[in-house]
């Protein structure tokens, strides 16, 4: 793809890569995918916010995961804002859509609302897991929470775990178009170094990132720190009308912040909402359980009631439908 190419671009991410400083990196803008996931959820405005940028992450992580894979991040805490999570399905086949889902569970009887909303998640940790598939080991991996943000926790995990240093810029919040109503809008940059970097630590006297973690610094050599931290200082100076959008297409702004880097740009890959839940699959959840244990489950109305936490689908069954005791396997 060219850099004058004209595609629409909310909804999407655009990989690229920095020729002249061994560095890949990553595009996003989302507007109606967070948009349908945010509206399913009635969130106070520091939770809506953490979602937003844990969307925006998963979008920019994921984008590397191949067909059919599904990506996964898990932030946990001790604090009120408990658990952020966000899927990632790879599209189905070339040229389809990724699928994006997210929520959040909070108490809100705790939350301090006029607090930094990342310090709301407390001590915990941040995690990625994969999905390849049937007859494939899931791959899981975990960092402690780390830094100020998502995106710090993001990047050491990067660090720590996979000894690629990272970066993330990003930007999300309500905005409003002329002769538009109010909506979500979110947009990031990632920048990775590429994987031939050192696992190996280049400085002697230990990791150099919070609570004793990797960081950037620690897994490059001399040649390689000078090419991330030129291209961290060309990030630097990105605006954050620039990552929103809509105005400045990506492919321009690769060129405003590092065309001494040649840029190259790849296929752009489409994202949406989507939710992968069902009548069958939660019958498949609760296939494990006996009639004795679906008859604690049972409401007075005589029913069975599950709802989805992503996306808000409210399922209604016959409890003697369900279970491996079921007498009667017919929908409710």
């Amino acid at each position: 793809m060219t850099l004058g190419s004209q595609i629409a671009w909310d909804d999407t991410v655009l990989p690229f890569q920095l020729d002249r400083s061994d560095i890949r990196g990553r595009v996003a803008r989302l507007d109606g995918v967070l948009e349908s996931v945010l509206k399913q959820h009635d969130y106070p405005p520091m939770i809506e916010g953490l979602v937003a940028e844990m969307a925006l992450l998963t979008a920019l992580i994921g984008q590397s995961v191949k067909t059919h894979w599904k990506l996964s991040l898990q932030v946990r805490g001790s604090g009120p804002a408990r658990l952020i999570a966000t899927d990632y399905y790879g599209p189905t086949k070339d040229g389809a859509p990724a699928r994006i889902r997210a929520y959040a569970s909070y108490d809100d009887n705790k939350l301090d609302h006029s607090a930094d909303p990342f310090s709301q998640i407390g001590q915990g940790y941040f995690a990625i897991l994969i999905d390849q598939g049937e007859h494939m080991a899931p791959y899981q991996g975990v960092t402690p929470i780390a830094g100020g943000s998502l995106s710090s926790c993001a990047e050491t995990y990067f660090a720590q775990s996979e000894q690629l240093p990272t970066r993330f810029a990003l930007t999300y919040g309500r905005n409003q178009q002329p002769g538009e109503p109010v909506q979500w809008r979110a947009g990031g940059i990632m920048l990775q170094h590429m994987p031939k970097a050192s696992p190996l630590m280049q400085q002697q006297d230990g990791p150099s990132g919070d609570d004793g973690l990797l960081n950037a610094a620690d897994i490059l050599d001399e040649d390689e720190g000078e090419n991330w931290i030129r291209a961290n200082a060309l990030l630097d100076t990105v605006e954050q009308i620039e990552l929103i959008g809509p105005t400045v297409q990506p492919t321009e702004l690769l060129v405003r912040l590092f065309h001494e880097e040649a840029p190259r740009v790849y296929d752009a890959q489409p994202i949406k909402f989507g939710c992968t839940c069902s009548e069958a699959r939660v019958r498949q959840s609760l296939s494990i359980y006996s009639a004795k244990d679906i008859g604690t489950m049972t409401k007075d109305d005589g029913t069975v009631t599950a709802d989805c936490q992503f996306c808000g689908a409210h399922y209604v069954f016959q409890p003697e439908t369900l279970g491996f005791e079921a007498t009667d396997g017919s929908e409710s």
